[in-house]
């Protein structure tokens, strides 16, 4: 058996058990229900893997919602694109960011009643994907309630997808999501003095 052939037997080997292996796993994952995914961390990249979630489910043609917090005084290009979509509910807080207004009061007014429209899709059973983004810097900064938030999020219906975002998630959030991801940064064009891009950054 010259060399070639033996490298390409001793590939199909390896990705036969590869395969078992793979394929083991998916028949014993036969469990169906809404996920609560959580994407922390100080790297780039959170907002926008939660968004392309969204532009997965819809579409799949599920009903979804979006709330942003922090948010809103940019045009983003997410808020463009679903903003007037049927099949997404989209609310934002509009303060912009905390550094900005520099006003605990009216940014707690804020994040309250921007929270209540969370409320009414985490109890409505027709909206199947919700994005509640930067979520993680109201209960960081202690401007919601972490016990009514966790209590939602356990309470919502039994096949609903919440996908929240934002930097050093709560640990009681890690503990209660079925998937963490932690998007680290190693390298921002930022740091170096380049401008936000539109479509990139926004």
């Amino acid at each position: 058996m010259d060399h070639d052939t033996g490298r390409k037997l001793r590939h199909k080997r390896a990705m036969q058990r590869k395969k078992a292996h793979i394929d083991k796993r998916i028949a014993a994952a036969d469990v169906d229900k809404g996920l609560l995914v959580l994407l922390t961390g100080d790297g780039k990249g959170k907002s926008s893997s939660a968004f392309g979630m969204l532009a997965r489910s819809v579409g799949h043609g599920l009903r979804c919602g979006v709330v942003q917090f922090i948010k809103g005084q940019w045009e983003c290009g997410e808020q463009m694109l679903f903003n007037d979509h049927p099949l997404v509910e989209f609310h934002v807080m509009n303060t912009g960011f905390t550094w900005e207004t520099q006003d605990r009061e009216k940014d707690i007014e804020a994040a309250v009643a921007t929270w209540a429209h969370a409320v009414d899709l985490l109890r409505d059973p027709a909206v199947k994907v919700i994005v509640l983004d930067e979520l993680t810097y109201m209960l960081t900064y202690g401007y919601l309630d972490p016990t009514e938030v966790l209590d939602a999020l356990r309470e919502r219906p039994a096949d609903q997808h919440v996908i929240i975002t934002g930097r050093n998630a709560n640990q009681a959030l890690v503990e209660i999501a079925d998937t963490v991801s932690e998007v680290k940064d190693i390298k921002h064009a930022f740091n170096s003095g380049v401008r936000v891009q539109k479509g990139i950054d926004y």
